[in-house]
């Protein structure tokens, strides 16, 4: 890492020191200024009360801040990565077509559960990290790494948000809201008072107060929107990537390819079966962070365009072309030109056999024709 690179690594932590200063300084103008120089003289048990369920939702608020900081990211296991010797074949190789047939016999030897392909039908491949990614993996040139399910780089947390700690930051958003709303509507009565010129003679206390609920409104509305983006994503089970940049699939670009098929099973992929943890930074989401179950109805078309269905599709390959979907369906097709039917009961006692006749007619706009032939044999 070079000069640069440290530079980079330390300017990265301004936002966090930012935020650190912001969370000292309201922890001074609530607790000081609020409670013990103004609340003290008035009531007791309301700051006591005040006091209580302001570091309640302090503490849970830094419990899951810390969390989404800290936690180390998700990092593509080793059977992703290439060899040097498998690397050094790919690199030697100069024609592109034979790149990726490499990257396919590899992904198809190593068994790898890749589902998703480029929007050009190749393999999502790193150069940087010189590894075949795994479905939701993107690098990230911040972490200068490949990560696992990434949703974007934050640099209010200087993390990655991906797999690991997804679920922290979600819970991140919603203690921030609750933290701040709390302390914007406790103090609302004091700068309604600032107004009204009731709350005291001392300056420095009163623009406390009035800056205390101006930063808490302003903080609350700001993360609202982006908890109800992220809400809404992970009730559909997409990341921010996916959100702008749909996952391909063989039958093409698919926003709902990663969706369990309900609002609540998407959740629960990310925060677990127990509801007693839902609300604690503890990991409880679902899987690897590698393979992820596709949609049904997926899976079942993939099928349905190749017969080698152990072989390609369960290691994900890619087709070379946007037309090779329906060429390979043609290709099919073509092995047996004709598929029939028929009533055996019928032919062997000497009845009628009614036969069906598929026939592939060539060409780019091929059609499928459907023939109902009726013999009648003695």
């Amino acid at each position: 890492m070079g000069v640069l690179g440290v530079c980079l690594k330390i300017c990265g932590w301004f936002p966090v020191v930012f935020i650190t200063a912001v969370i000292i300084w309201s922890y001074y103008a609530y607790v000081v200024e609020l409670c013990i120089f103004i609340l003290v003289g008035k009531s007791i048990p309301l700051m006591l009360l005040y006091l209580v369920l302001y570091h309640v939702f302090l503490v849970m608020f830094l419990w899951v801040y810390w969390r989404t900081i800290w936690t180390p990211v998700a990092k593509v296991p080793d059977e992703f990565y290439l060899t040097s010797s498998e690397l050094q074949q790919y690199e030697a190789e100069d024609r592109n077509e034979e790149k990726i047939e490499i990257l396919k016999s590899l992904a198809r030897d190593k068994r790898l559960p890749i589902w998703t392909r480029t929007y050009g039908g190749g393999m999502r491949y790193c150069h940087i990290c010189k590894l075949i990614k795994p479905d939701r993996c993107h690098h990230c040139s911040m972490c200068n790494v490949c990560i696992l399910k990434m949703d974007h780089h934050c640099p209010w947390v200087n993390n990655c948000v991906c797999y690991s700690n997804y679920k922290f930051f979600v819970l991140f958003l919603f203690y921030t809201i609750l933290y701040c709303f709390y302390v914007a509507i406790t103090v609302l009565p004091f700068f309604i008072q600032f107004w009204e010129g009731d709350l005291g003679d001392r300056a420095a206390r009163k623009f406390q107060i009035v800056f205390l609920f101006f930063a808490a409104v302003m903080f609350c509305l700001s993360v609202v929107i982006l908890m109800c983006m992220h809400t809404h994503l992970t009730l559909t089970n997409r990341s921010t990537l996916e959100s702008f940049r749909a996952p391909v699939f063989r039958h093409g670009p698919d926003k709902e390819g990663f969706s369990r098929g309900s609002f609540s099973n998407n959740f629960k992929e990310i925060f677990g079966d127990q509801k007693r943890y839902w609300l604690l930074p503890i990991f409880t989401s679902k899987g690897d962070g590698v393979s992820y179950p596709v949609q049904a109805r997926d899976q079942d078309s993939d099928r349905l365009l190749d017969g080698d269905v152990e072989s390609d599709i369960g290691s994900g390959l890619e087709n070379e072309d946007r037309g090779a979907g329906k060429k390979g369906m043609r290709e099919s097709i073509k092995t047996s030109t004709t598929y029939s039917t028929m009533e055996a009961s019928g032919v062997a006692e000497g009845g009628t056999g009614n036969h069906a006749t598929v026939h592939m007619d060539q060409g780019e706009g091929a059609q499928v024709n459907l023939a109902i032939e009726s013999d009648s044999r003695r």
